[in-house]
């Protein structure tokens, strides 16, 4: 929650007279627990128990890459709760898709024998810890194999140059997802990071045309 986009987006609505909420999954950031024990199950509910705990009448969910799949998760299971989605590099499915269908046999083999892999990530100086759990809960939490139903306005941005989630990504929700109100907007040039100046500003502009979807 101390990351650029999610700081941005506070001072921005604190600037403009809206009420925000940010938090860290259990395991990350600032949050007690370690990653390697978790799951996405586990992070779903955070946000479940943290919507219905610390926030009142339907929200506008940012989610980006693994937030972008709790998002899309709760759209569909928590309809009178959300309001609006923006996904940005949005990376529903990644366990199943990017990590399980993308590891060697080899690699398949360790994680089923001693419970997890390690795998270098230039997000952070130490490997990603990958776990059997996560993989296994993963499959259970899929989002693009199942009817997506999304009763609010949907706006996906994706940069052209994210290296760690696929342009194919957004294009399959917007052909899985059944929804009146589901955009994507591809950005030229933008990374998965998507926190330049002129992408945090697409952020908030997103908010903002959902917002406006929500008054007509």
């Amino acid at each position: 929650m101390t990351g650029t986009k999610a700081v941005f987006i506070e001072n921005w609505a604190r600037e403009t007279g809206r009420d925000f909420l940010r938090f860290d999954y259990t395991g990350h950031g600032q949050s007690s627990g370690e990653f390697q024990d978790g799951c996405l199950g586990d992070w779903i509910r955070d946000a479940r128990e943290i919507i219905e705990a610390l926030t009142e009448g339907p929200q506008i969910l940012v989610g980006s890459s693994m937030g972008g799949w709790v998002a899309l998760s709760l759209a569909r299971d928590m309809p009178d709760r959300v309001a609006g989605l923006v996904g940005i590099a949005a990376a529903p499915d990644f366990t199943e898709d990017a990590m399980w269908e993308g590891f060697s046999a080899a690699q398949r083999a360790t994680l089923l024998s001693e419970g997890q892999i390690a795998l270098p990530t230039e997000y952070d100086d130490a490997p990603y810890i990958i776990t059997k759990r996560l993989i296994e809960d993963g499959k259970d939490q899929l989002v693009l194999r199942r009817p997506l139903s999304l009763a609010c306005p949907v706006h996906l941005l994706h940069g052209t140059a994210d290296a760690d989630v696929a342009q194919s990504v957004p294009l399959r929700i917007l052909e899985h997802a059944t929804c009146d109100d589901l955009q994507l907007t591809l950005v030229k040039g933008a990374d998965h990071r998507f926190s330049t100046p002129d992408n945090l500003a697409q952020i908030v502009a997103t908010v903002e045309i959902v917002t406006d979807r929500l008054a007509q």
